[in-house]
């Protein structure tokens, strides 16, 4: 440290150059304190910076262990599901139920596992600690059918240090196909190329399919889900179909298969009603259906709930929602925060969702259907001539059918509008005529108190006049009931439901379901998520077209 020097010592000019000395230094430790301080500053935002990178990632941690939680809950769930259906397969059978009845809860059983076992695959978080279960081995194809080779062999035969490759030989895979009558074998055979130099050897990969290690094609697995879904042959009338061309396929095994396909379907189904929530009108309609839940006696009654687009949509397709209740809540659970127009009839598990702002409307059917019976069962004049007034409102549907939205509206506004208005005036002219209770007033109620949901069709060239359209989309269902009987459980209700949806809009769009559920297997496990939308039916072009 040097001396304070004396400052009445120094001349002048000493004084001006000590004063500049010290501003210098002062300057200089000003440069230097705003440098640290600048060098602290950048050191608390790393910090801070850190300490945000570190809370993140505390919340990725916490939001993967949520998901293991989650994900183990459900295994757990299924897991117990699994319990129960196999005690159900294994178990004492209910004497309440007679043979046909058992042998179809039996293919449901084996779906509802197959689809289990498919589900615990997928959503498996942790490795197994228990010595895995011995598979039983496999039966070999009978050497008599008919067998097509299919040989897949690399792109390049050439290694990659030069040299050509050699085949040293091949690995033979086989799978079942099956065409009306006749069982033809697949043999897919993979050449082994290897480089003597270099010691590589090259295969080409096993082909992707919906059923990993599985024997059937996707043309047998098309077939055994429309022959179930769309012809109605529960599992064990097909296994007695398919031992006539003496093959053996076990109704297990044909369980296993329907099952482990509707679990790869869902996305498609799941994808499908998001398609069919973007259109601002939709039909709704409803089906009981008898449920019966493994190792029960009775049967309880199930719903099944349909949601179309109109026939005036561009986009055409119905998806079917398979609910253990008729309960309003169910419509609301499907249809979320969708607040379009909705046609249906009148049941009263509607009217919440018209109270959240969905727009109710009519179905001139209904109120047809009305005076129809009323004239069938007694001659009625005034139902006579209310369906003269309604007969004319078709015949204005009918000739407006090929226009577009707004000259369909102009049409009605101009035609039907007024006979609507005249029909209005007569029914409440006639209604103070007839007696309270009657089944004419009743009918005549039934109109009047639904005048506003009925006559909405005017104002909207998109909405139809009536619900026939999903009342004929949810017909299949009713053909099913007959020979099913029921479902056997909530499970296999819903998968019913989903690979229905696929047949019957199929259908609608003009495919053969067997053509399209089989080029949909063939490209399912190769299809990228966000892509997951070209095989919906609407959208589909068969692989040979894309």
């Amino acid at each position: 440290m040097h001396p304070t020097p004396d400052l009445s010592d120094l001349t002048p000019e000493q004084l001006r150059t000590l004063a500049a000395d010290l501003l210098l230094q002062v300057h200089m430790r000003d440069e230097t304190i705003a440098s640290q301080g600048g060098q602290i500053e950048q050191r608390d935002q790393l910090i801070h910076q850190r300490d945000v990178a570190i809370a993140q990632k505390d919340q990725i941690i916490e939001e993967r262990n949520q998901a293991i939680q989650r994900y183990k809950i459900r295994e757990e769930q299924i897991s117990h599901e699994m319990a129960l259906l196999r005690r159900y397969q294994f178990g004492k059978r209910s004497e309440g139920i007679d043979s046909p009845q058992r042998d179809m809860l039996e293919d449901l059983v084996d779906e509802d596992i197959g689809a289990i076992e498919a589900e615990l695959e997928k959503i498996a978080v942790r490795p197994k600690l228990e010595p895995a279960r011995q598979q039983p081995k496999r039966q070999a194809l009978p050497k008599e059918l008919p067998r097509t080779t299919i040989r897949h062999e690399p792109d390049n035969t050439l290694c990659q240090c030069g040299c050509q490759l050699e085949r040293i030989g091949e690995d033979i895979s086989e799978k079942l196909d099956y065409q009306p009558g006749v069982f033809t074998v697949e043999q897919h055979i993979r050449g082994k190329w290897t480089c003597r130099q270099c010691e590589t050897l090259v295969q080409a990969p096993v082909p992707a399919h919906v059923i990993d290690k599985g024997i059937p094609t996707t043309g047998l697995l098309a077939h055994v889900l429309v022959a179930k879904y769309a012809d109605h042959l529960p599992l064990y009338r097909q296994e007695q179909i398919f031992a006539r061309t003496r093959l053996h396929l076990p109704r297990s095994t044909l369980g296993d298969w329907v099952g482990r396909c509707g679990v790869e379907l869902r996305p498609l189904i799941d994808t499908l009603r998001d398609e069919l929530l973007t259109h601002t009108v939709l039909h709704a309609d409803e089906t009981p259906v008898a449920m019966l839940a493994p190792g029960k006696k009775q049967t309880q009654r199930a719903y099944v709930w349909a949601y179309a687009a109109t026939r005036f949509a561009p986009v055409q397709g119905v998806v079917y929602d398979f609910r253990p209740t008729r309960s309003g809540k169910e419509v609301r659970d499907f249809l979320a925060d969708w607040k379009g127009k909705l046609v249906c009839d009148d049941f009263s598990g509607y009217k919440a969702s018209f109270a959240l702002g969905i727009t109710e409307i009519g179905c001139m059917a209904h109120a047809r259907r009305k005076f129809h019976e009323l004239h069938v069962a007694n001659q009625s004049q005034i139902a006579q001539q209310a369906l003269e007034y309604i007969g004319q409102l078709y015949a204005i549907e009918r000739s407006a059918a090929e226009l577009d939205a707004n000259e369909r509206r102009m049409q009605r506004q101009t035609h039907a509008k007024p006979i609507l208005d005249q029909l209005h005036q007569w029914l409440i002219a006639q209604r103070q005529r007839v007696t309270s209770g009657t089944a004419t007033a009743k009918a005549i109620d039934y109109s009047l108190k639904r005048w506003a949901a009925l006559t909405r069709y005017l104002d909207d060239g998109t909405v139809p006049i009536d619900n026939n359209w999903i009342e004929n989309q949810i017909r299949p269902w009713a053909l099913g009931r007959s020979n099913w009987l029921f479902a056997g459980s909530l499970r296999s209700g819903q998968r019913a439901a989903a690979i229905m949806s696929l047949i019957q809009s199929a259908k609608i769009n003009g495919h053969d379901p067997y053509a399209y559920l089989k080029d949909v297997l063939e490209r399912l496990p190769t299809q990228r998520v966000s892509m997951i939308g070209e095989l919906l039916p609407h959208h589909w072009k068969p692989a040979d077209k894309v």
